[in-house]
């Protein structure tokens, strides 16, 4: 469910950026990671991220300072959005409940030493990290006069993600 509520959110969230011209995107809005760009490069690297220590697939280039750069193309970032989006429904689909049992173990840059939590926790984190950022970006946007349509999990289409 939160899957697919992830990638309901970053295509509507897609799409309204869509309306904004480049510099817009870019222009520093005095988020947490400045721009609205910022703001989901930073989002898609941290989500490349956490799949690197859920599957076991590659992880991104750089860390938490770079992560709001990594991704300045417009084009090419919208392709690694769905693709990082389809990537983590597809680990959603065939995730079964003992795979959230146990712990993960990982390097954290941003605590600069070696982390433990339970697995279940962690997946909570991965989602709940998306909404985070994500409600910062809509907030740039309704600050710009831009609605982007409905963000509550009770309205998410059937059909997301099938």
């Amino acid at each position: 469910m939160m899957a697919r509520y992830n990638m309901w959110q970053n295509e509507s969230l897609v799409a309204a950026c869509d309306r904004l011209d480049a510099a817009a995107r870019q222009r520093d809005r005095g988020a947490f990671f400045g721009s609205i760009a910022g703001t989901l490069s930073h989002l898609l690297w941290a989500d490349d991220l956490w799949m690197a220590r859920l599957d076991g697939g590659p992880a991104p280039e750089g860390g938490i300072a770079e992560s709001p750069r990594l991704h300045s193309d417009w084009t090419a970032y919208k392709a690694a959005r769905a693709a990082a989006d389809r990537r983590i429904l597809n680990w959603a689909d065939r995730l079964v409940p003992e795979a959230l049992e146990g712990v993960l173990s990982w390097h954290s840059g941003a605590q600069g030493r070696e982390v433990t939590r339970p697995r279940a926790l962690c997946v909570a984190h991965f989602f709940n990290h998306q909404t985070h950022h994500r409600g910062q970006v809509h907030a740039m946007l309704t600050a710009l006069g831009i609605v982007w349509g409905d963000t509550d999990l009770v309205f998410m289409p059937e059909e997301t993600g099938t």
